[in-house]
């Protein structure tokens, strides 16, 4: 394990930035979590993750908008996605770009049908910079402050490996119950 946390210091921002350039979350948390535990260096990871989340976005927006015949295969495989995604647009506008940040699924799509549409490109970055800079603060400092937490849980983990499918499931099924009462009182409306 130790030389897993060595190896992970070692190239931690370089593992950062790759892994924040589509999405990040995990690999911030972990950073964040490493800067708790003196191992990392805790604005260094969040500046790091904030640039390549920031750069993955505006990548995925170049290539969806002046690379289309490159994308349309992939993007032919997601039609129903893109167009709730024009559909979330319409009603909240550009503030889809900041919260599709925390929403796992939508981070690298929300760039493809917004670079579909006539939608600009200097707007669409000065949201995506807000959005990457909200995401990385937030994420990091979540991930810093809860450091206690998380650690004692793995160490916890480690001694009593037969708790974590229990832990899982009680996870998943946590996140299951939550997603089918949001869904349930998005239908109502």
């Amino acid at each position: 394990m130790q030389e897993t946390i060595d190896l992970i210091v070692k190239y931690g921002y370089v593992i950062l930035f790759l892994y924040s350039l589509g999405g990040g979350f995990v690999a911030l948390v972990g950073a964040a979590v490493l800067s708790y535990a003196g191992k990392m260096d805790l604005i260094a990871s969040i500046a790091v993750a904030i640039v390549a989340n920031f750069l993955g976005d505006l990548l995925l927006f170049y290539l969806a908008r002046y690379q289309k015949q490159g994308m349309m295969p992939y993007l032919s495989k997601h039609k129903r996605k893109l167009a709730y995604i024009h559909l979330l647009m319409r009603k909240y506008g550009s503030i889809i770009l900041i919260v599709k940040k925390y929403i796992y699924g939508l981070k690298t799509l929300v760039p493809f049908a917004v670079a579909l549409t006539n939608y600009g490109f200097i707007k669409f970055s000065l949201y995506n910079a807000l959005g990457a800079i909200l995401w990385g603060v937030s994420i990091g400092l979540a991930g810093y402050f809860l450091g206690e937490v998380i650690l004692r849980g793995m160490d916890l983990l480690g001694q009593y490996p037969y708790l974590a499918p229990i832990f899982i499931f009680i996870l998943f099924g946590g996140i299951w119950i939550w997603l089918k009462k949001v869904s349930t009182k998005s239908k109502g409306k």
